[in-house]
């Protein structure tokens, strides 16, 4: 448990401190050559930066034992972190699109292709791999907040391969005889990008509320549990489960002539589905 808690730190630290670094080169050099989607891509990795250090915190949080006030403990504020993660983005995305469209009616702007390559030549390098860093991690966790943040450095990742994509082509405008079209890459690459990712916060979003509103877990995992709970002679019909965070609610029906005791069960159970990455909480009720 403590290697768990101490990789997913160091994960969720080298997260943060690289989106520290990419929001400081992205904002400086998309003033610098006045490129929306450079800049769109620095306003991305500062609050990617302020997402990982929520993470961070959250990550701690829910490690917090049960209390009078939490008697559950604190499972919920990884959905919740989440699910504040995905709105966010999702908000920078729509933002970003709106100011794109007004640039395009407004009739282009100028962009030096050439810096711009090099920005997303080196961004995309970087970003793929934190992003392989994060997936390695989480591989060897299982953490919702690291899933949620590989996902976020893969937004990155794709997002600066749609820039490098986009600044060739307006590279190859300029030199040809449509150079006058090359004024119109720039915000055009802003409109595709954030409408297209736009939907990757969203899912963020709607898989966490399912959460928060204990919702049933993912079907692999539903699938893995009832697997397990059928070795204790315990059928599909008898399990209800919902997924909040690290924890994984059991409430197991049992008939009045069950040939066992309810402790000794709850153990057994607990002990089959320790393998998981998910904290197993078992609640058995019928009973007489």
């Amino acid at each position: 448990m403590l290697k768990f808690i101490a990789r997913e730190n160091m994960a969720l630290t080298l997260s943060a401190f690289a989106a520290g670094l990419f929001a400081l080169a992205g904002i400086s050099w998309g003033l610098w050559i006045d490129s929306l989607v450079i800049l769109f891509d620095g306003a991305y990795s500062l609050v990617s930066l302020a997402l990982s250090l929520l993470s961070l915190y959250a990550a701690r949080v829910v490690r917090r034992p049960a209390s009078d006030d939490y008697p559950f403990g604190h499972g919920a504020v990884e959905p919740l972190v989440i699910a504040v993660k995905g709105l966010v983005i999702a908000l920078v995305c729509v933002l970003s699109m709106i100011s794109a469209l007004v640039s395009l009616f407004e009739g282009g702007r100028p962009v030096d292709a050439d810096m711009a390559l090099v920005f997303a030549a080196v961004s995309v390098a970087g970003c793929f791999a934190v992003w392989l860093y994060l997936v390695w991690a989480n591989g060897r966790t299982g953490s919702g907040l690291l899933l949620a943040e590989h996902r976020q450095w893969l937004m990155d990742t794709a997002l600066s391969a749609a820039v490098l994509v986009g600044f060739g082509a307006a590279w190859w405008l300029e030199q040809s005889r449509w150079s006058a079209l090359a004024v119109y890459a720039d915000p055009l690459m802003m409109v595709l990008i954030s409408g297209y990712f736009v939907t990757v916060p969203l899912k963020m979003l709607t898989g966490a509320v399912r959460e928060l509103m204990r919702a049933a877990p993912p079907a692999g995992l539903t699938e893995e549990v009832h697997e397990a709970l059928t070795s204790v002679g315990l059928e599909p019909e008898q399990v209800r489960m919902a997924k909040v965070g690290p924890d994984l609610m059991l409430e197991i029906s049992l008939p009045a002539n069950w040939p066992g005791k309810a402790g000794r069960l709850k153990r057994e159970v607990t002990g089959l589905l320790a393998g998981l990455p998910v904290r197993p909480a078992v609640f058995i009720r019928g009973l007489a």
